[in-house]
């Protein structure tokens, strides 16, 4: 039976002035263009103008409508004095019932961590708003050496791990599709 391809959502978490997460987002996304069973969109943090107090704005309820429509999320983290961007945190702070019941994966990026310590600070975060976190990682060590001039990368694990979370994401967000439409999410 075929269904629906998956609303990927790829969330581009720092904001900060020469930052390199559209060189990491960019390769993730040609891995998960690749893959039929999503239908693959971005929401980078930098072009969102979330209100600082949370209040409701056009712009908030327009980033509120995105995360609701979304089936599926991957998060591109930098890792910033031990833990995740502000920046990140503020944008899962100003939806609430829209993440609920649905797959998150990470890919992060840094220096010697490779970003795994904000991914594990996110897991406690997206636990809080129902999200399901997927096991797999994609992990940059000393990201800048690990990108040519063309954007790729031939960091063998990140490859495979690519491959891996697109997987356990595809495999979550078709059994909490099924879950959602069987019945409302009591959170």
């Amino acid at each position: 039976m075929a269904t629906e391809p998956i609303r990927l959502e790829v969330i581009i978490g720092s904001v900060r002035e020469g930052r390199f997460a559209p060189v990491v987002a960019e390769w993730f996304l040609r891995r998960a263009r690749e893959r039929p069973e999503f239908a693959t969109t971005v929401t980078d943090l930098a072009d969102v103008a979330l209100p600082a107090d949370l209040s409701r704005t056009a712009e908030s309820d327009r980033f509120r409508d995105r995360i609701g429509a979304a089936e599926a999320f991957v998060v591109v983290t930098p890792e910033y004095n031990h833990g995740y961007p502000a920046a990140l945190k503020h944008a899962i702070d100003s939806a609430k019932e829209q993440w609920r019941a649905k797959p998150v994966g990470f890919v992060s990026y840094g220096g010697l961590s490779g970003g795994l310590r904000a991914t594990e600070q996110l897991r406690q975060v997206v636990a809080e708003v129902h999200m399901v976190s997927v096991r797999q990682t994609v992990s940059f060590h000393q990201a800048r050496k690990r990108f040519g001039p063309d954007g790729e990368s031939d960091d063998g694990a990140a490859i495979d791990g690519s491959a891996r979370l697109l997987g356990q994401l595809a495999w979550w967000a078709e059994a909490l599709r099924s879950a959602r439409s069987e019945r409302a999410y009591p959170g």
